[in-house]
């Protein structure tokens, strides 16, 4: 899996190489197990930059998977690599996967990369054993890991960390499977239900943004998941380039409120729109967690959208870009305001405030314009 690091992550420190073992959950978003973890160091070396994370190869494999792995972090940006080997059970010659982690080594040499530290762990939970390939003396027990300063950095971030890659996985299947066949037999039948006649495509369009901004007013209403007539039309209005731009600059800045809000509606419409309309809100997800950072996440979103539509060239082009590590800052200009329309949406407001943004109504500049 390939990730990024999120905002002020890279300022927090790490005293030893067991917070570094027990911050991992927070910096992928999930508890890897039976997994290589190569976390890329930034020039000089006293930053975190491209993290990758592949299950453990059969032996016959692990050169083979160095091979494929260790050319990511052959850039101008890094100069080294720390790997992190999760499972297995240590013996009296030291921790398992000696071989795979000396494959390693020699891969990082042929790119003139260096190996920072080797570590081993047999789990991520409080108490369970570590130590280093190179040094027997350096070992000991991991602490809790939510007790670790990335732990206090990534909540902080209104990051979610889960207890498995497959429980992550699991927040994008669909809430029901009946209503997605439902829908997928109505839009067959109808595939451009906010169409009707005498409407110009100006009309239409206006019919497409106001199906979205009811969208995210029924979010913060907590109202539930779209109903038949609603989830056709939210498909419908999704195909629109200009409502896809509106979209995406919702991912820009991250970190905002109403970035989060966009991230909870587009997960939502991944779980209840049927393929290939599903591509476009898997799309939105897969951007919107790219720009902050969640890069599990993005990368399950975007093979989402790839599976619901194989040719949708956008999709095809974030999941390439986040598969080979780049730098989500390089992908902003993905968020394109020319051509965007106006949404309408303020930031949502803030808990206790007893108020619900309508409309029109914002407290800075408006986003989606143009």
């Amino acid at each position: 899996m390939t990730t990024s690091t999120p905002p002020g992550i890279s300022r927090a420190t790490l005293s030893n190489p067991a917070d570094l073992i027990a911050s991992l959950p927070y910096l992928l978003g999930f508890r890897p197990d039976d997994s290589l973890v190569l976390l890329g160091h930034r020039v000089p070396g006293t930053t975190i930059g491209l993290m990758l994370r592949a299950d453990l190869p059969p032996r016959e494999l692990q050169a083979q998977q160095a091979d494929a792995l260790i050319p990511r972090f052959a850039d101008h940006e890094h100069n080294g690599v720390t790997a992190v080997l999760v499972g297995g059970s240590a013996d009296e010659n030291g921790p398992p996967h000696r071989e795979f982690a000396a494959e390693l080594e020699r891969g990082l040499a042929r790119h003139n990369l260096r190996l920072f530290h080797a570590l081993w762990t047999a789990e991520i939970e409080p108490g369970a054993p570590w130590s280093c390939y190179r040094d027997p003396d350096c070992r000991g027990v991991l602490p809790d890991p939510q007790e670790t300063v990335i732990a206090a950095a990534t909540t902080e971030a209104g990051f979610v960390v889960f207890r498995s890659r497959e429980e992550l996985a699991a927040v994008l299947e669909p809430r029901s499977p009946e209503a997605i066949a439902r829908r997928a037999d109505l839009l067959a039948s109808c595939p451009e239900p906010l169409c009707s006649p005498g409407m110009s495509h100006s009309d239409v369009l206006d019919a497409a943004v106001g199906e979205l901004r009811d969208a995210f007013l029924r979010q913060r209403r907590g109202a539930g998941p779209p109903d038949d007539d609603q989830a056709v039309r939210l498909a419908h209005a999704l195909t629109f380039n200009p409502v896809r731009d509106a979209c995406l600059a919702l991912a820009v800045p991250p970190h905002t409120s109403l970035t989060r809000e966009a991230e909870e509606v587009w997960l939502t419409l991944v779980r209840e729109l049927p393929p290939p309309h599903r591509a476009e809100a898997a799309l939105h997800l897969g951007y919107t967690a790219l720009m902050r950072g969640e890069g599990a996440l993005a990368g399950m979103a975007l093979a989402n959208a790839v599976e619901a539509d194989p040719a949708h060239v956008v999709a095809q082009l974030l999941q390439a870009a986040w598969n080979i590590g780049t730098d989500p800052a390089k992908l902003t200009g993905l968020a394109d305001l020319s051509t965007a329309v106006d949404l309408g949406l303020s930031p949502p407001p803030e808990p206790g405030s007893g108020g619900e943004a309508g409309p029109g109504q914002r407290s800075g500049p408006p986003r989606g314009m143009r």
